[in-house]
């Protein structure tokens, strides 16, 4: 169980949950009407575009796949272990996540796949940034684990089980932010387009920079 929760986890998994809901809202909406920030509906159409010989819808689809892969693997490399804790890399990372939504925006306006794919290493850069916290797996980037153990939890909860109410409260923030990024998402687009995607950028982008200048005031 979660002993205790600081603040700074909670409004960070509300916040890169509330990025993840935008860019997927803006992936869905936008030329290629794309999921972005998860794979599974990506890797069911992979298989069906396999299955009917659509070779260059796969081809396509797989570049999606590898992009998030690949922001996965950078993560990796810049944070080193999936334990969440303050004195990481975390604001390097956040700006690189920053700099391929900024990047993804002008190609994702001249219809380019190549923006989705630099919009899906950033998620999958994302994702794999949340890793874990008190031995708790955390995604910022998709809902289905994070609804799957809430409902475990009610079930335990009606069986007269007890269970971990921070825990809870950090997936039902986590939930809240994808789903208000999301409104966002559909609210902005119809106005300002794939435009809208600098809004989770310089909102990573500036999250980034600001703790790296904390992290560099606290090891003074």
């Amino acid at each position: 169980m979660i002993a205790s929760l600081p603040r700074w986890v909670g409004l960070g998994a509300f916040a890169l949950a509330l990025v993840a809901g935008m860019v997927n809202a803006v992936g869905f909406l936008a030329f290629g009407h794309q999921a972005i920030t998860h794979l599974t509906g990506t890797t069911t159409l992979l298989g069906v575009a396999l299955a009917g010989r659509e070779s260059a819808v796969a081809i396509e689809l797989l570049l999606f796949l590898t992009s998030f892969f690949v922001g996965a693997t950078a993560s990796g490399a810049l944070l080193r272990d999936s334990t969440l804790r303050l004195g990481r890399r975390y604001g390097v990372a956040l700006m690189l996540e920053s700099l391929l939504l900024l990047l993804s925006i002008p190609l994702l306006r001249q219809h380019s796949t190549a923006g989705i794919c630099l919009a899906s290493a950033a998620c999958g850069l994302q994702n794999a940034m949340a890793s874990t916290y008190s031995g708790h797996v955390l995604r910022t980037t998709h809902l289905s684990g994070i609804v799957t153990d809430l409902g475990i939890m009610l079930g335990q909860r009606l069986r007269g089980l007890a269970t971990d109410a921070r825990r809870r409260n950090l997936y039902l923030l986590i939930c809240l932010g994808y789903l208000a990024g999301a409104v966002a998402g559909g609210g902005g687009f119809p106005y300002l387009g794939e435009n809208l995607l600098l809004v989770p950028a310089l909102l990573t982008g500036a999250s980034g920079l600001a703790y790296a200048v904390y992290q560099q005031r606290r090891l003074k």
